[in-house]
């Protein structure tokens, strides 16, 4: 497993799921067309764009360019890249028949061919092994898990942060260590939530 410092974007949660099976990253599902009227993950990408950049990672297919286009023109040039999975077609081994164009889509590309596609992007692979995450067990002792009062907790803390409020637990910590230090990210956001 490589660990990628750009956030990747896919277009949902089987890809989302392959995905996290060969990389370490924050992976964030378009849910198809919806990121089209999604405002709030919209610019949760653009955060995370702006902090690390992202790589788009779409099916081949038009509706997977639609959705890459749409992204393009919604990040800055210099804060995102392009992979491209090869069409390949076929049907992905969940689905019954192929797809409207007969394509397979990243969920059925081989592990390779995946990491092929990022590296030829130019994916970062993360290189500061040292720096220090925070963890379940972290939010656990910040009271941000396992408390009567955890998810008014999380919530204030994620209208704080300007981030998605449907944000799962998992998700949230992931952004948080993208975005934040631990050391700051105490600090600034943990300490003021008392």
């Amino acid at each position: 497993m490589i660990v990628i410092d750009e956030a990747i974007i896919v277009e949902g949660k089987y890809d989302k799921i392959k995905l996290s099976s060969i990389v370490d990253a924050v992976i964030i599902e378009t849910n198809g067309f919806a990121i089209f009227k999604d405002r709030e993950k919209m610019e949760l990408i653009r955060k995370l764009a702006d902090k690390s950049g992202i790589i788009v990672l779409t099916d081949s297919d038009s509706a997977g360019f639609m959705i890459r286009s749409k992204l393009s023109s919604s990040i800055a040039p210099d804060r995102i890249k392009q992979a491209f999975v090869p069409d390949i077609f076929g049907k992905e081994k969940r689905k019954d028949s192929a797809s409207k164009e007969g394509k397979i889509g990243v969920e059925g590309m081989d592990s390779e061919i995946i990491l092929q596609a990022l590296r030829q992007a130019g994916a970062v692979v993360k290189s500061d092994e040292s720096k220090q995450e925070i963890t379940k067990a972290d939010f656990f002792n910040w009271g941000l898990t396992g408390g009567a009062d955890s998810t008014q907790k999380r919530k204030k803390l994620l209208k704080k942060l300007e981030l998605p409020e449907r944000l799962s637990t998992k998700m949230m910590i992931s952004v948080v260590n993208r975005l934040y230090d631990r050391k700051n990210f105490f600090k600034n956001f943990i300490e003021t939530l008392k």
